[in-house]
C-alpha cells in the first residue's frame, strides 16, 4: 500500500513537471533529484570501506546542469564543452585532493567511486532535461518514462505471482525470467499505444492547458503530430526496456556487494531516490542515443 500510494503523489508531480516546468525549474527538480541520488550512492560506496569526497563530487554533480542552463544562448558546441572540461577536470581534482588524506592508499579507490557520479547519475538526468528540452521533448520523455515504469510495474506483480526460474539469482533473488519477459512485453505494449495516440494526447494535453512545447512560438508553429510508426516504436522500446532491466541490475550488484538492501529510506514503499531512478539511469542514456537518430521521424512522421 505504501508503495502505491507513493506512486499515486510523485508520478503526477513528474509529469506535471515534463509539462509545465519552465527550463530552470526543471532543472531545478533534476538538480535535488541528482543530489539526493548522489548521497545515497556515496553512503553505499562508503559501506566498500572508502571514504568518498563528498563535497567536491556534489559540486561537479550540479555543475552539469548549471552548464547547460548557461550555454543555452551559446549553441551546442558551448554545452558539449562545458560538459567535457568537468569531465575532463573532475578526476585531476579528486586527485589533488587525495593527497590531503592520511590513507593514500584508500584515497585513489575513494577518488574513483567518487568520480563514478558524473557518468552513472550526472549525465543520464543530464540528458533526459536535455531530451525534455527539444522539440515534443514531452514525447520522448515520456516513452521512455512508459518503457521503464511500465515494465518495472509488469516484472514485480508478474515475478511475485508466476515467477519460477531466477534470473540473476547472486545479484538480484528477487528477479525472474518470468518478470523479465512481462517487463518486455507490457512496455513494448503500452509504448506502441503511447506512440499511436500521441496527436490525441498532444491535443487532450493541450485542451487543458497542460502542455507547453517551448519550441513553438506565436509567429513559427511546429509541424502537427503524428502517429510514430509502429516498426520504429516497438524495436525502441525493446531496447529502451532492456537497458532498464540492465540498469536495475547494476545497482543491485552496487548494493549486494556494500551489503544494502535499500539505498535509502526516503520514498515509503520504494526504499531510495537511487532504488526508484537506477532504471532510468542507462535507460535514459540509450533512449537519447534512439531519439538522436530517430527523434525527428519519430515525432514528425
Amino acid at each position: 500500500m505504501k508503495r502505491i500510494l507513493t506512486a499515486a503523489i510523485l508520478i503526477p508531480l513528474v509529469l506535471l513537471a515534463v509539462f509545465r516546468a519552465p527550463l530552470w525549474l526543471f532543472l531545478l527538480i533534476t538538480i535535488v533529484v541528482a543530489l539526493l541520488a548522489v548521497f545515497e550512492y556515496l553512503a553505499i560506496a562508503a559501506s566498500y570501506g572508502f571514504e568518498p569526497f563528498r563535497l567536491l563530487t556534489y559540486l561537479y554533480t550540479a555543475s552539469l546542469f548549471v552548464v547547460y542552463y548557461y550555454a543555452q544562448g551559446f549553441g551546442g558546441e558551448a554545452l558539449l564543452a562545458g560538459i567535457l572540461l568537468i569531465f575532463m577536470f573532475a578526476p585531476f581534482m579528486l586527485m589533488v585532493a587525495t593527497m590531503g588524506r592520511e590513507d593514500l592508499k584508500a584515497a585513489l579507490p575513494a577518488a574513483a567511486m567518487s568520480y563514478l557520479v558524473l557518468p552513472y547519475i550526472g549525465l543520464p538526468l543530464l540528458l533526459m532535461a536535455i531530451l525534455r528540452d527539444s522539440m515534443r521533448g514531452w514525447v520522448f520523455v515520456l516513452f521512455t518514462f512508459f518503457a521503464v515504469w511500465v515494465g518495472d510495474t509488469a516484472a514485480m506483480y508478474v515475478g511475485k505471482s508466476m515467477g519460477r526460474h531466477k534470473l540473476a539469482p547472486r545479484i538480484s533473488p528477487g528477479k525472474t525470467v518470468e518478470g523479465a519477459v512481462a517487463s518486455l512485453l507490457f512496455s513494448v505494449g503500452v509504448c506502441c499505444l503511447f506512440a499511436h495516440y500521441v496527436p490525441e494526447i498532444a491535443a487532450a494535453l493541450s485542451n487543458a492547458h497542460l502542455l507547453v512545447d517551448p519550441r513553438e512560438s506565436l509567429l513559427i508553429a511546429a509541424p502537427a503530430y503524428v502517429r510514430a510508426p509502429l516498426w520504429l516504436a516497438v524495436p525502441m522500446a525493446v531496447v529502451i526496456n532492456v537497458a532498464a532491466q540492465v540498469g536495475d541490475l547494476l545497482e543491485s550488484a552496487f548494493k549486494r556487494g556494500a551489503g544494502v538492501k535499500d539505498s535509502g529510506t526516503l520514498l515509503p514503499g520504494h526504499g531510495g531516490i537511487l532504488d526508484r531512478i537506477d532504471a532510468l539511469l542507462l535507460a535514459l542514456p540509450v533512449a537519447f542515443i534512439l531519439f538522436l537518430a530517430f527523434g525527428q521521424k519519430f515525432v514528425q512522421g
